[in-house]
């Protein structure tokens, strides 16, 4: 399959519906609006294409890049082609969702995100702590440094109150994710979230929303979850 038969095809499956949420979410035009679960048999039928997932992100609509990141080759792309993917990427589902999920499944994953979380720049900063959450809930805990994640804990502790709002979001996840999928650092992950307390996330259109780590990751050790790993990052 070509670009323009892709694009076809994902039109064909846009639905209106769909598309508002994603507009609600901070998707901007262009876009189909179609549901992620839609897209698997185009995906089936392609299975990975780098050069035809480039194609799709360059489009600049939110459904191909979305798919974009299903057909991706993570090892074949390098950190020149992940900061071209993030230049681009306007909004956290593409930041979170597409480039940092991608990122996970390279070799190249930490060292690009930790350059990303000293950007200073808020999606980068933001798919940069998304990236460890999405490692931590796929890799066994002896491919990380201990040490390395106790000193990023302590650093989500001394500045996400004053971390652009996207951000924020994302290292609360990190310290969630340290706390139940990275056995090590539990106990710290849980005095972290306890020292950090709620964290409020302002948004422009809607009213602010207000994120407790310690509780969520309390409810999932309640569920027996400690320790969980998925298989697959992507879908």
């Amino acid at each position: 399959m070509d670009l323009e038969m892709v694009m076809q095809e994902l039109e064909a499956l846009g639905k209106e519906r769909t598309k508002k949420i994603y507009t609600s979410n901070g998707a901007r035009e262009p876009l189909f609006g179609v549901a992620t679960g839609a897209m698997k048999p185009i995906a089936k039928k392609i299975k990975i294409n780098q050069h035809l997932a480039n194609e799709l992100y360059a489009t600049g609509n939110y459904d191909a890049m979305y798919f974009a990141g299903i057909i991706a080759d993570p090892k074949a792309m390098t950190e020149a082609d992940y900061d071209r993917w993030m230049d681009t990427a306007y909004f956290y589902m593409l930041s979170d969702f597409v480039v940092a999920v991608t990122l996970s499944e390279s070799d190249i994953a930490q060292e690009v995100a930790d350059k990303w979380i000293a950007s200073g720049e808020e999606l980068r900063m933001s798919a940069g702590w998304s990236c460890y959450c999405w490692l931590l809930g796929n890799r066994k805990d002896n491919e990380f440094s201990e040490g390395k994640l106790a000193t990023m804990l302590d650093n989500v502790k001394n500045t996400i109150h004053d971390s652009p709002e996207r951000t924020k979001s994302s290292m609360n996840n990190f310290i969630y994710t340290v706390g139940i999928s990275y056995l090590p650092l539990h106990e710290k992950a849980v005095e972290t979230a306890k020292a950090i307390g709620t964290v409020e996330i302002k948004r422009d259109t809607k009213k602010s929303s207000f994120l407790n780590a310690y509780e969520s990751i309390q409810k999932e050790v309640d569920r027996g979850k400690l320790g969980f790993k998925r298989k697959h990052v992507r879908c």
